[in-house]
């Protein structure tokens, strides 16, 4: 009783298969894919634009000190 062995995930994968057909799997996975490649980039953009805010709070503040 240790686990889900190699066997009963083919079954699984066999039964899924039928019940959607591969082009509605294919067709989730692509979607799948898009949304999770929008999800790196946003993540990506709002990290440069966390540095860009840090960078010019910081400019800032060298500005200011220096007059």
């Amino acid at each position: 009783m240790g686990g889900i062995s190699i066997w009963q995930i083919l079954i699984i994968l066999a039964i899924v298969l039928l019940l959607f057909g591969t082009k509605r799997l294919r067709n989730i996975g692509g979607d799948l894919g898009e949304a999770i490649k929008g999800f790196k980039q946003s993540m990506q953009s709002a990290s440069q634009t966390d540095k860009s805010e840090t960078s010019d709070s910081t400019e800032s503040k060298k500005d200011t000190s220096d007059s």
